[in-house]
Formats: structure tokens, sequence, C-alpha cells
């Protein structure tokens, strides 16, 4: 599945060239002019890197990023900022606001590709076996095993199949819809809060705290999010 990223920048000669480069190399790309747009998009859809233009009609692209990072629906988006602005300092209130990376303008569409190639394999969770791994929890999909610390999690097959969901999309925010029609195939009464019991009892099998989750977090009127870091170790 192609990677989907949101660009909000507000010059339509830049944003066009970028979306026509990245789109040849195999990404989908949606274009916000200004702040707005881009948190009615983010509201509405779901993407896998965001990329944020420092300087923009309606506000400072730091401010989002402050307001991303603060939100458990997008706290581990993958975030790289634009920038025309000659102050490091700049770059370095981004980075400690919690952005993955920066380019500078202008930047050669190449390199562009290539950095968000970087950032999406850095964030990714999958390893070379297979295995998700998010701090001291491993998902095993050949063995259908889940891990923590390397003690054995007791889960149904069923519980399992949803924590694959959610684990697949780390950082996304899923609805119960949407994790449902993931599970075509199970018998599921649609009407029922089947998702919302089977949630809480994986909670119990993997989260230090099933009370004080840190690993499937709760998006009130949205659904659940897997977030992408999750101990202390592996911030």
């Amino acid at each position: 599945m192609p990677a989907h990223l949101l660009l909000i920048d507000d010059d339509a000669r830049l944003t066009s060239m970028v979306r026509d480069y990245l789109s040849a190399a195999g990404m989908t790309v949606s274009v916000a002019g200004d702040l707005a747009q881009g948190r009615a998009m983010l509201l509405r859809e779901t993407f896998d890197a965001l990329v944020l233009d420092l300087m923009l009609p309606d506000g400072d692209g730091l401010d989002l990023t402050r307001e991303l990072r603060a939100d458990a629906r997008w706290r581990s988006l993958p975030l790289l900022m634009l920038t025309a602005r000659g102050e490091p300092m700049d770059r370095i209130v981004g980075l400690e606001l919690g952005a993955d990376d920066y380019l500078p303008k202008p930047f050669e569409p190449r390199e562009l590709l290539a950095r968000l190639k970087a950032l999406l394999r850095r964030t990714a969770p999958q390893g070379d076996d297979g295995v998700l791994r998010f701090g001291r929890l491993e998902v095993d999909p050949q063995a259908r095993q889940v891990r923590i610390g390397g003690e054995h999690c007791d889960l149904t097959s069923y519980q399992f199949d949803i924590l694959m969901v959610l684990a697949g999309s780390p950082g996304r925010v899923l609805s119960r819809d949407q994790i449902m029609d993931a599970l075509k195939g199970h018998p599921m009464d649609a009407f029922d809060r089947s998702i919302d019991v089977h949630v809480s009892r994986i909670r119990s099998a993997i989260e230090d705290d099933p009370k004080n989750p840190r690993r499937i977090l709760t998006v009130r009127g949205a659904g659940y999010v897997f977030a992408r870091k999750q101990d202390a170790e592996a911030a």
C-alpha cells in the first residue's frame, strides 16, 4: 500500500512540483495550503507522514507541531519540516517540539524523497524477521504470539487478530468500523460493543497498567490508536 503523505505549504508552484514528483515515486500526496485546511484534513483522513512548512498564511508550523505532539491521535505521526528561515534555532526548536527531520528551502525533490523514505523506514515497526516490535512488546504474525520482555502473553485468536490490526497501523486512529472491516470473516454483531470488550482484555494482557494504557490508547469519539513509542526505553 503506497504511503499517504500530507503536505502543508502555501507555495502552489512548489506543492504541485512536489506532488508530481512524489506521486511518480509511488506515494499518494494530499496538499493543504494553510494550517486550517491541514487541521481539517488530519481530522478527516489518516496519513503516514506529514511534510510541514513553518511559515504559513494563518500561523506558524511550530504551533501545529506542538499541537500534534500533545495529541495521542498524531503524537507518533512522522513529521518533516520545511523551512526557508536562515536561523538554525528555528530548526532546533522544531526538532525539540517533536519534528523528526527538517529540510531547508530551496531543496531538490530527490532529497525530499530520500528523507521521506528514510523517515518511513525508521518509523516502520517491522523487523527483518517479520516480528512487530514496540519497545518490550513483540507481536509475531507467523507464530501468532505476543511477548512482553520475552514473556508470552495469553490472547485468544480473535484478540490476536484485533491486536494485529492495531499494531499494523501504529500511530493511526482506527474507528471500530475500520477494525471490524479488517476482521471480515469473523462472526460479529456490528451493533454490539465487543471490540471495546476485547480491547479491554488485550490491555489486561499487554499493558503494565491496564487502567493507564500506553500501548493501545482510546481517542474519544474516534476509536483506538496503537502507540509507536510505548516504553521509557523506547522513547
